[in-house]
């Protein structure tokens, strides 16, 4: 991965317009809310290329953990900047973390999968790591999207807070419980194929560790403004459901620097390092993001709706058992990838025509 003067200027220039911002007291302006978009979607590239980098230094799959938690850093800070942002938005949560599902297994695995195979014809993952991601994306998708709204309180439409509290830790722990097995007892399930292992690629922590720390920060620090820009352009178009929208174009815009990593291993033949970022990021916002969130809510005393609409639950149980289906021979083709990218266009069709 070549080094680029990007990298290190994106989060440089998204601290500085943090701290200037209120020493010169800038009042909110549309293009100032375009100008930090633009910053924070750059050192969202700028913390992927950073991540990549101390991942070839230490190797998978610790390095697909530290991209993964470094998107979940990412979307839980600007996630709660909208959430404080003017009036309460209390379906912002579920409806980022249902897009990013919807996004990954469909729109993303689906042109990873096209795209290897068009290149290809056809490629191997490893059935053992795939059914981990998946049996814990399915348990925590089901509990945190659907359950809620199945409960007695939920269907007199109200949440029991022990019940949601009770549900989030269990997300946690399966989260946790899928990192253990990931990096120490199964880590070989999720490692690549020797024909897909590249040279390590040996440099300095000193200068990477940094720079990512820097990008973060610069992202949290400009995340309401990006908030509040993002809502009010939005508003303007009166759409039937704007916080769906608005949660999905959150995702899509964090996670594209996921997006063309899982793309770019796909057509190199590494789909199992391709389906490892997908579904790693998939994975660590459901089961770190929604407990963040329902914490943060808490404490700030700013209620979340967690149930997901009849339309989304019927798409969000299709596009889990396909998921299963398609990798349930550890070997994937074309069709698999149409498949995932027809239900994705479906599913943005119904973000605006709901």
């Amino acid at each position: 991965m070549r080094l680029t003067v990007f990298a290190y200027l994106f989060p440089l220039a998204s601290l500085g317009l943090a701290i200037l911002g209120p020493v010169f007291a800038l009042p909110f302006s549309g293009r100032l809310a375009g100008v930090e978009t633009f910053l924070l979607i750059g050192s969202c590239f700028a913390a992927v290329h950073h991540a990549e980098a101390i991942s070839s230094r230490i190797g998978q799959p610790f390095g697909t953990l530290i991209l993964t938690l470094s998107v979940t850093v990412i979307e839980v800070s600007v996630l709660v900047a909208m959430m404080l942002n003017g009036e309460n938005n209390p379906t912002v949560a579920r409806e980022a973390v249902l897009s990013t599902v919807m996004f990954v297994c469909t729109g993303i695995v689906g042109a990873c999968l096209l795209l290897g195979a068009l290149r290809h014809r056809e490629q191997e993952v490893r059935q053992q790591g795939v059914n981990g991601y998946l049996s814990v994306i399915i348990a925590i998708s089901v509990l945190c999207l659907l359950l809620p709204e199945a409960t007695n309180s939920g269907l007199r439409g109200s949440y029991n807070n022990f019940q949601v509290a009770f549900i989030m830790v269990g997300t946690v722990v399966l989260y946790g419980a899928f990192l253990f097995m990931q990096t120490v007892r199964h880590r070989d399930h999720f490692l690549p194929d020797e024909r897909e292992e590249e040279a390590p690629v040996r440099r300095p922590l000193w200068l990477h560790v940094p720079c990512l720390l820097a990008a973060l920060a610069g992202i949290v620090a400009l995340s309401s403004g990006v908030a509040a820009g993002v809502e009010e352009g939005l508003d303007r178009l009166g759409l039937a459901d704007p916080d769906a929208v608005v949660g999905a174009v959150v995702v899509a815009m964090l996670l594209l620097p996921e997006t063309i990593t899982a793309i770019r291993a796909a057509r190199n033949n590494e789909l199992q390092r391709s389906i490892n970022t997908a579904l790693g990021s998939a994975l660590a916002t459901i089961g770190l993001t929604m407990p963040a969130m329902v914490a943060v809510s808490n404490l700030v005393g700013r209620p979340l709706i967690l149930g997901i609409d009849p339309e989304d639950r019927i798409q969000l149980l299709l596009v889990l058992v396909l998921s299963i289906v398609s990798f349930g021979t550890g070997r994937t083709n074309a069709l698999n990838g149409i498949v995932h990218l027809v239900l994705f266009a479906i599913y943005v069709m119904t973000l605006f025509v709901p």
